[in-house]
């Protein structure tokens, strides 16, 4: 197969410098922790939009949106639809809960409403998924690098992760924000060029992609009421709407940035900006699926043929074999965009948590200047980028392609995170106890359920239970039923009076 010419990798290389070069500008107005942590609290909503919209939408996303459908049909891309529940829904009853106190953090809330030990138990397990998706994002594009340069897979994760924690650890989060911004932009232009080029090569253009979806049943979505089905009407609609919620009302990495915006209706606008922002973005990303699968079926499967491993590696295939010299380049390089915005917003993200929910809530030392806590936070912030990086080498290892693996970490980790937030937030009767309880249980009966259902727990993988978009929705579940049901019949604790 064609791997890179010296003009892709000269593409390839300025784009990377650039990125850096972003994030080293960006480190000169970083001289305060809310400098660092949420940029001055000076950000416009459009940005902080598009700053949100990169976070979430990782190389993860760049590659396996579109090898799902290429793979499994357009069934699981009907997720965009819970983005209209979802999204009212954080910006009308959970964001002001965020900015009545004016939050570093999202679990300093939890801490005001319950407990600090409830907001210490938030924050980790917020810390331990984010650690783990960011891995997945730092393995997503080093797997496509490696397919289309031929440079191993251990080499192209360190390239990744140094060069992102580099500008991070510098820049804080002005960096992240601005790289978010031009990230964005290449991100959207590279799939819009691959979309443009397999579109002209396939019989019939656009009539002809949709005339194989609809004869080949890949715009089909089931109906059926069914937990164990991979994805249906309900999953789409209802499971999803909690997926999205997890990642856009309890993330730290989303909550941070609406944080940076000046006031509680300029964070309010960013969400309904990225709602209208990421439909064409989603439906440009999962049409490409559609598109490949159109051309593949008139130029030969790359998979059946054992010229690729893994359906995530279809869309840097095509790039490589398909693009003249010089498009490659620039293609892989916004896969990089992609990744370089979630690994860059999460090791801010999670910095930002230890630092102010246990560094500082739990030191008894003096914090020194704001200097040399800016020092401490970019200390943390490399820590993480190194710990990330041993993460990325064993995402190859988990079950399933990383649509599924991802949304499985999610699932696991965030339904009781949400859980959570939602005792907190939405009801009266909720204890210290009934939250702490309620969150283990949601955590521990989930890990239970994957960890059977993939055969760790018995000599015969069982048959599936439980989907894995479901995963979200029941851990929030779980997580409210024992939590009001072990709270008792006293009123609300606080945790300022415990």
């Amino acid at each position: 197969m064609t791997h890179f010419s010296w003009i892709d990798y000269l593409i390839f290389g300025g784009y990377l410098t650039a990125s850096v070069g972003v994030g080293l500008f960006s480190a000169r107005g970083s001289r305060s922790l809310g400098d660092y942590f949420l940029a001055g609290r000076g950000m416009n909503s459009i940005l902080v939009a598009m700053s949100i919209l990169a976070a979430l939408f990782s190389g993860i996303s760049y590659l396996a949106g579109p090898a799902d459908v290429y793979k499994n049909g357009f069934a699981f891309a009907y997720v965009i639809l819970a983005f209209f529940i979802a999204t009212p829904f954080t910006a009308m009853y959970m964001l002001p809960k965020f900015y009545q106190s004016r939050f570093f953090t999202a679990y300093q809330f939890l801490e005001e409403r319950f407990s600090l030990s409830v907001r210490l138990l938030a924050s980790g397990l917020f810390i331990f998924r984010v650690a783990l998706w960011l891995a997945a994002a730092t393995y997503a594009p080093a797997l496509a690098l490696e397919k289309v340069t031929g440079m191993p897979l251990w080499l192209t994760i360190l390239a990744s992760g140094i060069l992102t924690t580099l500008y991070t650890a510098l820049g804080g989060m002005r960096a992240v924000i601005w790289t978010d911004v031009m990230q964005l932009i290449v991100l959207f232009g590279g799939q819009l060029v691959i979309v443009l080029v397999a579109v002209g090569k396939i019989p019939g253009g656009l009539g002809g992609v949709w005339d194989t979806a609809v004869a080949d049943h890949r715009l089909d979505l089931s109906l059926s009421f069914s937990l164990s089905e991979r994805v249906n009407l309900w999953a789409v609609l209802l499971a999803a709407a909690f997926l999205h919620l997890v990642q856009m009302a309890t993330d730290q990495v989303s909550v941070q940035r609406y944080l940076t915006a000046g006031s509680l209706k300029e964070a309010q606008r960013s969400l309904w900006i990225k709602l209208w922002m990421i439909l064409p973005v989603l439906v440009l990303f999962y049409g490409t699926g559609l598109v490949l699968y159109a051309f593949y079926k008139t130029h030969g499967d790359p998979m059946a043929a054992g010229l690729i491993a893994k359906e995530d590696q279809i869309l840097p295939y095509f790039v490589v074999t398909q693009l003249p010299a010089g498009l490659p380049g620039l293609l892989i390089a916004a896969i990089y965009a992609a990744s370089m915005s979630t690994i860059s917003a999460g090791l801010n993200s999670l910095a930002s948590a230890t630092f102010v929910d246990f560094k500082q809530r739990l030191s008894k030392e003096a914090a020194g200047t704001q200097e040399q806590q800016v020092g401490r936070a970019r200390l943390i912030t490399v820590v993480y980028g190194f710990i990330v990086i041993g993460l990325a080498f064993a995402v190859s290892l988990m079950p399933g392609n990383l649509v599924e693996s991802v949304n499985t970490v999610i699932g696991l980790v965030g339904g009781p995170l949400l859980g959570l937030f939602f005792l907190g937030m939405f009801t009266k009767r909720a204890t210290t106890r009934g939250a702490l309880l309620g969150c283990l249980a949601g955590f521990i009966g989930l890990l239970a359920l994957y960890l059977y259902q993939n055969g760790m727990l018995t000599s015969v993988k069982p048959p599936l239970l439980v989907s894995f978009i479901w995963f979200s929705l029941l851990g929030t579940l779980i997580t409210l039923g024992v939590g009001l049901l072990t709270s008792g019949r006293s009123g609300p604790s606080s945790g300022r009076h415990q």
